[in-house]
């Protein structure tokens, strides 16, 4: 008797390890959330670490936590102004309440793209295009909002979306080429003639400097005579006015006074 007893005890032992706590252990990695279902009615939300469930009874979902991304693929969308672009970007956003992507909707990762999708167009359609390529951080900030406003539903939370590429009709190229090439020709014509006002500017105060200068004119003929270098086989000849000769007289005479 004894003995049976011992075999029937190691024999329900071995079938209790095998087919009911064996099957029921699971493990929870640090980054997943388990979500415990009891014969279909959700019962809890189990932490990382070593757990057990009931065989048949309990099931369990493990849901990541960590950040995901989700690429925008390239949408066709016309601005506000008409013009057909071509756009797409990536969505980073990460699970806050596990049941709830369980429970509330099938599939979060294809929804929150789905939804980026549709608010990419939104938004896009409300803005023109000089606003589509200049301020692209807070055109992605407002698609941002709609769709935090949507999934937050859904137990998803929206960390940051970002535009990637902006693909514009070839036309569309040439004219913003022809446009920028006009706008740094006219900045260059802006800076040489208020390089020329500037140079006019000295110019007319050195021309009064020298005027009012006992034979600062004269001074300065004789300079610009002296830089020039002719070639030896070529005679130049000057035509000094009567002015640069009296003032010339002038130097002498304040030369010889101070002696």
């Amino acid at each position: 008797m004894e003995l049976a007893a011992l075999t029937f005890f190691l024999f329900g032992g071995g079938f209790l390890f095998f087919f009911v706590l064996l099957p029921g252990i699971r493990i929870i990695n640090q980054y997943e959330r388990g979500v415990i279902l009891t014969l279909g009615k959700y019962t809890g939300t189990r932490n990382p670490g070593l757990t057990w469930i009931i065989p048949i009874v309990q099931t369990m979902t493990k849901v990541d936590i960590r950040i995901l991304t989700v690429d925008i693929p390239q949408q066709e969308a016309i601005t506000k102004d008409n013009v057909p672009v071509g756009i797409n970007g990536v969505v980073y956003f990460r699970v806050e309440k596990a049941e709830m992507v369980v429970l509330e909707i099938q599939n979060y990762k294809m929804a929150v793209s789905q939804y980026a999708q549709a608010a990419l167009r939104d938004v896009i359609g409300s803005v023109e295009l000089d606003s589509l390529l200049t301020e692209r951080e807070r055109i992605a900030e407002e698609i941002e909002k709609i769709v935090t406003t949507a999934v937050s539903a859904w137990g998803v939370s929206v960390s940051n979306i970002k535009i990637q590429d902006i693909e514009l009709p070839a036309d569309m190229k040439r004219v913003m080429a022809k446009q920028a090439e006009s706008e740094r020709e006219r900045r260059a014509v802006i800076i040489r003639a208020e390089g020329e006002l500037k140079a006019s500017e000295n110019l007319a105060a050195a021309a009064m400097k020298l005027a009012t200068a006992p034979g600062g004119l004269s001074l300065r003929t004789l300079k610009t005579i002296e830089a020039i270098n002719p070639d030896p086989s070529k005679t130049v000849i000057f035509a000094l006015p009567v002015e640069v000769m009296q003032g010339i007289a002038a130097i002498g005479a304040n030369f010889v006074g101070k002696k």
